[in-house]
């Protein structure tokens, strides 16, 4: 597929594309005259790479990554490391935001009985 069919199917920019492959992200892209095509597996790595940006890995920790990919089955265990570590990270990081959606639920039912209360006395001021 070439680099502008890729870059729609992704949400990316061909530009981006083009970065990703220049900085080492994606290696070994067919070439057909000047024309990038990309094939499935390009694709599938992208979606991950997508993914790993998604879930706040750090660009530096996705490049090591790749590295590690693109070097073979040596660094199966390394690879499996890095994702252990960034899973922990996440996982720190949902407990995180779920204590803050707590915080703003209280906030939310202390705002939803003043503006109960508010209305009572409104009410009541107007039967007066």
């Amino acid at each position: 597929m070439t680099i502008s069919e890729l870059a729609k199917q992704l949400g990316l920019s061909p530009h981006t594309l083009r970065y990703y492959e220049k900085i080492g992200l994606i290696r070994n892209v067919e070439r057909i005259g000047s024309r990038r095509t990309y094939t499935k597996q390009d694709r599938l790595w992208l979606e991950f790479i997508k993914r790993l940006k998604a879930t706040g890995m750090p660009l530096k920790q996705i490049l090591r990554y790749s590295e590690l990919r693109y070097a073979g089955a040596a660094t199966i265990t390394e690879r499996k490391t890095m994702l252990l570590s960034h899973r922990q990270d996440l996982e720190q990081n949902i407990k995180k935001l779920q204590r803050h959606l707590v915080a703003l639920d209280q906030k939310i039912k202390t705002y939803e009985a003043l503006e109960a209360e508010h209305d009572t006395v409104r009410k009541g001021t107007r039967k007066a």
